[in-house]
């Protein structure tokens, strides 16, 4: 079983994300993801400086996937997605169809994301018959129906694992709003909210995550004390979604329960110190 450290889904300056990438370099994770996949307006890193970042991870021995914006909105953004999948070097998350198309007419292998919402065979053996060579559940997919999916030969599954678990996408941006503020002149709120800002109930309960146009948990995701049930499911990779804090601490748990240095009975505990909310199993069961 391998370590993926997914795409940034937060808005972070771009010191900090320059200082966490470098830091990730020494970390023990097979992949990296790199990428804008929530929002476009987001600047603070243009592609050059993704491509920038992926050649100093490839060269300390990262295997690098650049990840694709799931909701396209315009035609820059098209022509963004259209430079990522032609980037001849590395490989590609498609995380929508648009993406899927492009990579499967220059017939290069891809990842197929999660947002690409693949519940039955048929959609499965489709993007494998387009050049998928991994795919990544949907977030919402139970483990029964995950151990029943047959797979196509050759085809890695790699399970969101950890992090906050992006729920769905909007053309609105509920950040901006939040603010009062149109969603063309956010002002950038999102950086002020690292890891997503919390969105409560009327008594005071942490119900979803605002992160711009993306709703996400409030709680934070861990299939760490089932990894069992993950390796019978037919999982070969686990992915963790970056946190602003303590990020290598939770490398390091995931990386001691995949050699069996740790067991898994054991990583709940370890994990709820360096966890930035109450812990969750999502949908697994």
């Amino acid at each position: 079983m391998k370590l993926s450290l997914g795409p940034l889904l937060y808005y972070w300056s771009r010191e900090d994300t320059f200082a966490f990438y470098e830091a990730a370099a020494g970390w023990p994770v097979d992949a990296v993801y790199l990428g804008e996949t929530v929002c476009s307006r987001r600047h603070t890193l243009r592609l050059p400086d993704w491509f920038s970042l992926a050649e100093k991870l490839a060269a300390a021995g990262k295997a690098v996937v650049l990840s694709s914006q799931a909701l396209i909105e315009s035609e820059s953004d098209l022509k963004q997605l259209r430079k990522i999948a032609r980037n001849g070097r590395f490989l590609v998350e498609a995380n929508d169809f648009g993406a899927v198309r492009l990579l499967a007419e220059a017939g290069v292998p891809f990842v197929a994301g999660p947002t690409l919402n693949a519940y039955n065979p048929d959609t499965l053996a489709l993007l494998h018959e387009l050049g998928a060579v991994r795919w990544v559940p949907p977030v919402e997919m139970p483990a029964r129906m995950l151990a029943a999916m047959p797979v196509p030969a050759g085809m890695a599954t790699e399970l969101f694992a950890y992090g906050r678990l992006p729920l769905a996408f909007s053309a609105r941006c509920f950040t901006a709003r939040h603010y009062n503020l149109q969603k063309d002149d956010c002002q950038f709120k999102c950086l002020d909210h690292p890891d997503g800002l919390t969105l409560r109930t009327r008594e005071g309960a942490a119900f979803l995550t605002l992160n711009g146009i993306q709703t996400q948990s409030a709680r934070i995701y861990s299939l760490a004390h089932r990894l069992d049930e993950l390796r019978a499911a037919g999982v070969t990779w686990l992915r963790l979604s970056p946190q602003s804090q303590r990020m290598a601490q939770v490398v390091a748990v995931f990386h001691e329960l995949i050699t069996g240095a740790l067991a898994p009975a054991e990583a709940p505990a370890r994990l709820a110190r360096l966890m930035p909310g109450e812990p969750c199993d999502g949908y697994w069961l």
